[in-house]
């Protein structure tokens, strides 16, 4: 122990060792003891010396430091020293008092010892593993050193993490320690994990990453919360820069609606903190992460409606208007709102409805237009309203058609300030910023909008006192020949190539002043400076304009003499030369690849955005124009007017066929309605069929109630009355019922014949037995001849009586039997009537029938013919009824 002491600061006699030879003992005892005190003092001494000593430490003692997290795991307190000394020799700490090459020395260091650490993977792992201790003076040492590793060798640690088992997933656990400093660290640390690595932030944003930032944000205060906050918003968005994937899940998890009370802010905006103002310039950053121009176009359009709907953007104007608050959040706060309503109408709308809370109360777009023409508001300012005023006018003809209306005469309002009226006023102004800027703005209002580009012809502009009003067009070549400043030029030029492209008619105004074609081809004929390279270059591409898009209705500037001057005054290779500059400037490949304006300078404010698409669609087609001749012209517009008849044609025949698809679809709703018009009516008859069935048990139901006479003519009458007011359209159901009486009409026949042959069989029986008596009478007489005894008297008396009663009772049953007789007939009469009646019905309901049989014809349905069926039936029915007659 006496050389513990020594290193750690006791007396020792003799001279003392050097740091290196006092780190190599150190090494080792860690490596050589066997006593775990021994190892961890050895331990604990490399790490008070790992600081200064971080060359020696590092190259001499790693080794044992990674065996003893191997090795040593029951003991927190040596895995904590061992964590710690390795954080030391491989954390690069920025110090202010060390100098540049001091520093970059250290981080040359790390960086070395960062490579010596990775070089087995099973180390980072080993980190990991040791993440799920719960000791404080294990589980934040490993944080710190893994964001120290991830800091300096940041794609290879990455790898090792995401392909070891569950290694998000631990560091997610870092989130929800209830120690804040852990929880803290592991914040910086999943900040260093996520840079750059779509994979690994896809991973962190399905741990349930979102819920939990929102809600420690929520919990440290939102924007007036700390640096935890700055720490959370700063891993958001790492999670969703340039991540369309955890973008979307962001909104479908209706975390959009959660960023709402961000943004509200109290009436005193005064002394906001410092941390507020990062904090909330890290939010704002965040609103335009998700609606990114950059983003796909659904995706952007989907998070704005949200936005709108969720009362964000409300809440962004109301920030907008409000006043106290600080310059650079009120900038952003622009940015922010200006891609919120980039090209959604109904965002752009609702913006259009704001007012500033001034007296009297004035739109927030004009408001907005008097801080960019007025030259004494930040650069960065102006630069925002622009972008914001160019945000609310894509793809937005509504706003277009309102901004140029403020200019027209007719809507001209002397006692307001619009906001055609202030873009005006800066494009006049001294002020070549204000220039530039009112210029680009106009030229926005004209993007592909033919309408008002030829609206904007009748703007009129009063010079001076005494002297006649001058277009709007006119006033802009003025200006331009009067040799202004580049910038105010540049502006210029830009607005009059988007306004007389792709319209003929600004194309006529602007050649009919005839001081116009002589400027253009003066400026780019000249060689002039560096500076005014670009001036020649637009100046090509607006009389470029002019031939590509001339309706030759001016007979001096045709395409064809355009070109020929071009050729005289310029020549064609000097024109295509100078039309080139264009796209050759430095600036203007800068301002091709974002939407909005930023520019480190108001003097490198040259290029629009939009313009710089103008350039590229028109350049080639110009070049091709300078280059045709006559001939090639005069075929081009014989194969132009071909086309066009081919054009026509092709019209023609799509008109056509337009009527007939609204002709094929005219019949398509008819058959639907005709259809559902025949559904309707097989479920009438499906429905009526089931009535007749009803009908049907009712009346064999009375038709077995016959005997009981008085009964039996109720229940007929009843059920006559219900069968005349059937309503039946199925003709096979009422044939089924008209062969059912028929049928049982033929049993009343053959009972009525039954009756009629018993009555024959005892008339003959009758008279049989009248033969007999006569006989015997007969007989009788001849006996009397003869002396007659009185026995036999007496039997013949007696055989007399009985003859007499048998003759009696059979008279009886002959009339009984005549009464059943005419009781039958009258039943029968009975049924033939209700069968006449139904016949009647019968003949009605086939009528029907046969009508809905040719509609359904008509329709182009199959129907079956059935005429046959019914020549049998009727035929049927006559024989029947001459049977009856016969009977």
């Amino acid at each position: 122990m006496n050389f513990f002491r020594g290193v750690m600061g006791g007396q020792a006699a003799g001279p003392q060792p050097s740091g290196a030879e006092t780190i190599q003992k150190l090494c080792d005892r860690v490596a050589s003891s066997t006593l775990l005190d021994d190892r961890r003092d050895a331990v604990r001494a490399l790490k008070s010396l790992s600081k200064k000593y971080r060359m020696e430490v590092g190259t001499q003692a790693m080794d044992h430091l990674i065996n003893i997290l191997q090795t040593d795991r029951s003991d927190s307190e040596i895995l904590g020293y061992a964590l710690d000394t390795l954080y030391n020799i491989i954390c690069n700490d920025e110090e202010e008092e060390q100098d540049e090459n001091a520093q970059k020395q250290a981080d040359d260091l790390g960086a070395q010892f960062t490579d010596t650490f990775v070089q087995d993977p099973e180390h980072v792992t080993l980190l990991l593993t040791l993440l799920e201790e719960f000791d404080f003076h294990v589980r934040w040492p490993a944080v710190k050193l893994l964001t120290a590793l991830l800091k300096n060798q940041g794609p290879q640690i990455q790898g090792i993490i995401l392909v070891s088992p569950m290694g998000v997933s631990r560091l997610m656990d870092l989130l929800a320690d209830s120690r804040e400093v852990i929880r803290n660290d592991g914040l910086l640390l999943l900040q260093q994990l996520t840079k750059g690595n779509a994979a690994i932030q896809k991973i962190v944003a399905f741990e349930n990453a979102f819920e939990r930032l929102l809600d420690i944000i929520t919990e440290e205060g939102s924007s007036d919360g700390g640096i935890v906050v700055e720490d959370c918003l700063l891993l958001l968005l790492n999670l969703l820069k340039n991540n369309s994937s955890n973008q979307n899940f962001f909104k479908e998890g209706s975390y959009i609606q959660r960023m709402k009370p961000w943004f509200e802010v109290g009436d005193d905006n005064s002394g906001w903190s410092a941390q507020k103002v990062t904090n909330l310039h890290l939010m704002l950053q965040l609103v335009r992460v998700m609606v990114s121009p950059v983003n796909s176009p659904g995706a952007t359009a989907s998070c704005q409606k949200s936005m709108y709907q969720c009362g964000l953007l409300q809440q962004l104007c109301t920030i907008l208007m409000a006043t106290g608050v600080p310059a650079d959040i009120l900038t952003e706060t622009i940015n922010t709102v200006s891609e919120v309503i980039r090209g959604s109408q109904v965002n752009q709308d609702y913006f259009a409805s704001v007012n500033a809370p001034s007296n009297p109360p004035r739109p927030a777009i004009v408001v907005l237009l008097m801080s960019m023409v007025n030259e004494r508001q930040p650069f960065v300012l102006r630069c925002a309203v622009l972008y914001c005023f160019q945000c609310f006018l894509y793809k937005n003809q509504k706003g277009q058609g309102e901004i140029v209306a403020t200019l027209l005469p007719s809507t001209i309002d002397a006692n307001s300030i619009s906001a055609g009226q202030l873009l005006c006023g800066g494009l006049f102004s001294a002020d070549s910023l204000s220039n530039w800027c009112a210029a680009v703005a106009l030229a926005h209002a004209l993007q592909d909008n033919l309408t008002q580009k030829e609206q904007l012809l009748r703007v009129q502009l009063a010079t001076s006192l005494g002297k006649p009003p001058v277009s709007l067009l006119q006033q802009c070549t003025n200006i331009l020949s009067q040799g202004s400043k580049v910038q105010t030029r540049v502006g210029l030029l830009m607005l009059l190539c988007t306004w007389i492209s792709n319209c003929p008619i600004a194309v006529t105004h602007f050649l009919h002043n005839q001081e116009n074609v002589p400027f253009l081809t003066a400026q780019i004929s000249e060689n002039l400076g560096e500076d005014e390279r670009l001036v020649q270059g637009l100046c090509a591409l607006l009389l470029g304009i002019c031939i590509y898009y001339n309706d030759n209705s001016l007979e001096n500037y045709t395409k064809e003499k355009l070109k020929q001057l071009i050729e005289k005054r310029i020549g064609k290779e000097n024109f295509v030369e100078k039309l080139g500059f264009i796209t050759k400037h430095e600036l203007y490949s800068r301002a091709a690849q974002k939407p909005q304006p930023i520019f480190p300078s108001p003097e490198q404010m040259l290029f629009d955005h939009e313009f710089t698409k103008l350039v590229k669609e028109l350049e080639g087609v110009i070049t091709k124009a300078v280059h045709k001749s006559s001939e090639e012209e005069k075929k081009e517009e014989e194969v132009k007017k071909t086309l066009e008849q081919h054009d026509n044609i092709v019209t023609q025949y799509k008109e056509l066929i337009r009527e007939q698809d609204a002709q094929i679809q005219e019949l398509k709703e008819q058959v639907t309605s005709m259809t559902s018009l025949s559904e309707q009516l097989q479920a009438t008859i499906t429905q009526q069929q089931s009535q007749i069935q009803q009908h049907k048990d009712q009346y064999n139901i009375l038709k077995l109630k016959l005997g009981k006479e008085n009964q039996g003519q109720s229940n007929s009458q009843g059920d006559g009355s219900q069968v005349n007011g059937l309503q039946t359209e199925e003709l096979t159901q009422l044939r089924e019922e008209v062969e059912e009486l028929r049928k049982q009409h033929s049993l009343l026949q053959t009972q009525l014949g039954d009756k009629d042959a018993l009555i024959s069989s005892l008339v003959s029986i009758f008279l049989f037995k009248c033969i007999c008596l006569g006989h015997l009478l007969y007989n009788l007489s001849l006996s009397l001849l003869p002396p007659v005894d009185q026995a036999e008297v007496k039997s013949l008396s007696e055989s007399r009586v009985e003859l007499e009663q048998q003759l009696a009772s059979a008279t009886s049953t002959v009339a009984i039997l005549q009464t059943e007789k005419a009781k039958l007939q009258t039943d029968v009469q009975e049924s033939k009537k209700e069968q006449d009646d139904l016949l009647m019905l019968l003949a009605d309901q086939d009528q029907k029938i046969h009508s809905l049989k040719l509609r359904l014809k008509e329709l182009g349905e199959t129907v079956e013919d059935e005429d046959d069926l019914d020549t049998r039936d009727q035929t049927d029915d006559d024989e029947e009824e001459e049977d009856e007659d016969e009977d």
